[in-house]
């Protein structure tokens, strides 16, 4: 066990825990997936399209016979699962349809505007540049190909795409249950009426909002007061990992981790030196697994996205890295760090330039949520960095 672990030795013991249980497969339907993480990749049954098709009204013609004045006869139509079977030959044109097939002999679409049309011919009213107006077969994807590769989340523009390729049912990772356990007596329910010292139990409803995003099932567990016996109870088999909010520091009302020692889990590490976020902590019970993270608001925040995102992932089989990490423009200076890491909330943007920059919140006390509302990264400070001037390159940890 170790009593202050580095943030990449945390990071480490926390895959390697998750990497020894990754969630089973199962078989889904494509329509009921949205959510779940794939265990293995989607691969196209058909050809998007499934044959050359038009993209615009119109008529399907030979571009050879496109001269402006000149007559052709409509010999037929074609429209969406109707198609015109019989071949095009010089001088002919099929009335089309957007999404139609494409008549053998057709290499072109006379769109609807610039044709007149006379009975059973039509008359070509506008020079044609070039042949066009075609969607070619397998334009989107091919019949084989891989349409969703396992480890993503399925979102809606995936399962369209899995559909779209004749795919009605996916393999995806069992739903993986994360316990929420909010810890402190001063904690009060949105909306609730506020007594003398209570504050909002405003982190438990983000974190499980982060939980979903992230493909995995959110539990709430409740709040549990600063008494061991309502911690212990509230401590289920039925969840695989449980989170904890609160209540690990070293005050005298602090029991949460005294109550998951009392019910047999095993602490890997105790303290993790970062800024924010020192009192995270992590235990284990057989296959069941418990991170704790701090009750402050942005230290919960920002060590959810180091530390369980991660560990959803790999429990996942996902394929994605644990943490995006790059470098980009210190829009404001920083001053040296002392023996913690840091990981300052930030806005990250990219210039005309395409160079990336990065602006830290003005105040990154641990207590402040507000930050979050426009933050999509963390500068990440090592321990022992010298202060950084503005336009100066900074680590940078992207958050989705």
């Amino acid at each position: 066990m170790i009593r202050m672990a580095t943030a990449d030795q945390a990071l480490e013991l926390i895959l390697q825990h998750g990497e020894a249980d990754v969630a089973p497969a199962e078989t889904v339907a494509v329509g009921q997936s949205e959510g779940r993480r794939l265990a293995v990749s989607v691969i196209a049954a058909v050809s998007q399209p499934p044959a050359d098709v038009s993209a615009m009204d119109g008529y399907a013609v030979r571009f050879a016979d496109m001269k402006i004045g000149a007559k052709l006869a409509v010999t037929g139509e074609s429209r969406a699962g109707k198609p015109f079977i019989a071949g095009l030959k010089p001088g002919q044109a099929v009335r089309i349809f957007t999404g139609a097939h494409i008549p053998a002999g057709a290499d072109h679409i006379l769109i609807q505007e610039e044709g007149s049309r006379e009975g059973e011919n039509v008359t070509v009213t506008a020079e044609q540049l070039s042949a066009g107006a075609i969607r070619r077969k397998g334009q989107d994807f091919r019949a084989d190909d891989e349409l969703v590769p396992a480890g993503h989340v399925m979102t809606p523009g995936a399962i369209a795409l899995a559909a779209a390729g004749n795919v009605a049912n996916l393999s995806v990772r069992a739903p993986l249950r994360i316990g929420v356990l909010a810890n402190g007596d001063e904690l009060a329910e949105p909306g609730a009426e506020m007594s003398p010292g209570q504050v909002v139990n405003s982190i438990a409803p983000a974190l499980m909002a982060l939980i979903r995003s992230w493909g995995a099932v959110a539990v709430d567990l409740g709040v549990a007061r600063d008494d061991e016996a309502d911690v212990r109870r509230r401590i289920t088999p039925a969840c695989d990992i449980l989170l904890t909010i609160g209540g690990a520091s070293v005050g005298d009302y602090d029991v949460v981790r005294s109550a998951f020692a009392a019910e047999n889990f095993e602490p890997v590490f105790e303290k993790v030196a970062i800024k924010p976020g020192k009192p995270t902590w992590f235990s284990k019970r057989g296959s069941q697994l418990v991170l704790g993270l701090p009750g402050n608001p942005a230290a919960a925040m920002v060590t959810a996205h180091l530390f369980l995102k991660p560990l959803i992932e790999v429990k996942m089989d996902a394929l994605s890295p644990p943490q995006a990490l790059m470098c980009a423009q210190s829009e404001k200076g920083l001053p040296q760090t002392g023996g913690r890491e840091e990981f300052l909330r930030a806005v990250l943007s990219i210039g005309r330039d395409g160079r990336a920059s990065v602006r830290p919140a003005d105040d990154q006390d641990s207590s402040l949520l507000s930050p979050f509302l426009t933050a999509n990264a963390l500068i990440r400070r090592r321990a022992g960095s010298p202060a950084a001037a503005a336009g100066d390159l900074v680590e940078v940890v992207w958050l989705e």
